[in-house]
């Protein structure tokens, strides 16, 4: 393996394998006015929310690499102690990509990338109105992370007004993964659509106490057939089937009177598990065990 120590690699190339490992991130689609009333819009990837009571959002405002200076959004947030997080969908991530660019501090990117500025009803910074959710927020504090290019401010905010659009929600009134279909940001130019095939549904009942790999037999464990995430579906069974169980299922009885191999019993598993049939599966999976 690629082993870097922190203190021996350039700051941007640093960046980069962080910012590669660590992905996608969701993006925050910050709106600031300065005192002076301008406004500013900005992305940023070093996002995420942190807390739901209070509802806290964080994003980060890098010192630049290049000549350690800050930028616009910071200096507003500082000022005013106001901001309006708005999410990005596909539908508007090349508008987004064009705010990236480093404009003038006179410069309106509501203006530049054609969005239309859409007043809020708490904070003076207007929201993105082609954006489905804006989050219009105050700001709890600004913690500097260093002085030097590259380190971060964290700008910990908290959200007094949450607008969402019907166009996302679904029947129940969540928001819709695929009506949504956001956009989360990677290494360098890199993208990620979280809609479509993208999104998978992955169920885990967390107070469900799952067995665990450490409860499947060896010849479960060490399959050559099935992979961790598939065994990872058994493990999660609060309990095994016993043999007895096993031994009177008429499939499992079929499986065994045509002589199957431990690599065929398991790979019919696998087809059990793409049917969502994990209780056949597991007993399948051990009754070659």
């Amino acid at each position: 393996m690629l082993t870097i120590d922190p203190n021996q690699i350039p700051t941007k190339d640093l960046h980069q394998y962080i910012l590669g490992a660590v992905a996608p991130r969701p993006i925050a689609f910050a709106s600031t006015m300065g005192a002076d009333g301008r406004p500013n819009l900005a992305p940023y990837s070093f996002f995420n929310a942190f807390s739901s009571n209070p509802p806290i959002l964080i994003f980060s405002s890098n010192r630049r690499v290049a000549d350690n200076t800050t930028k616009d959004t910071l200096r507003n947030v500082e000022e005013t102690g106001e901001v309006v997080i708005n999410v990005v969908p596909y539908a508007i991530v090349r508008q987004m990509a064009l705010c990236s660019i480093e404009y003038d501090a006179d410069v309106n990117e509501f203006e530049k990338a054609g969005f239309t500025p859409l007043p809020s009803e708490r904070v003076r910074p207007f929201r993105v109105a082609e954006s489905p959710v804006q989050m219009e927020c105050v700001v709890e504090k600004i913690l500097p992370l260093g002085e030097q290019g590259g380190a971060g401010n964290l700008i910990i905010c908290r959200i007094v007004l949450m607008h969402i659009s019907e166009s996302v929600l679904s029947e129940s009134g969540r928001i819709d993964p695929h009506k949504i279909d956001l956009m989360g940001r990677m290494g360098r130019f890199y993208y990620a659509r979280a809609g479509g095939d993208a999104v998978l549904e992955i169920v885990q009942k967390v107070t469900d106490i799952g067995v665990g790999f450490d409860a499947l037999p060896e010849k479960v464990r060490h399959s050559t057939v099935l992979t961790g995430n598939e065994l990872a579906q058994i493990a999660a069974l609060t309990a095994l089937p016993d043999h007895s169980t096993i031994g009177a299922d008429p499939r499992v009885q079929a499986a065994r009177a045509a002589n199957a191999s431990i690599e065929e019993l398991h790979r019919m598993a696998q087809a059990a598990l793409q049917q969502n049939d994990v209780e056949l599966a597991a007993k399948l999976a051990l009754s070659a065990a």
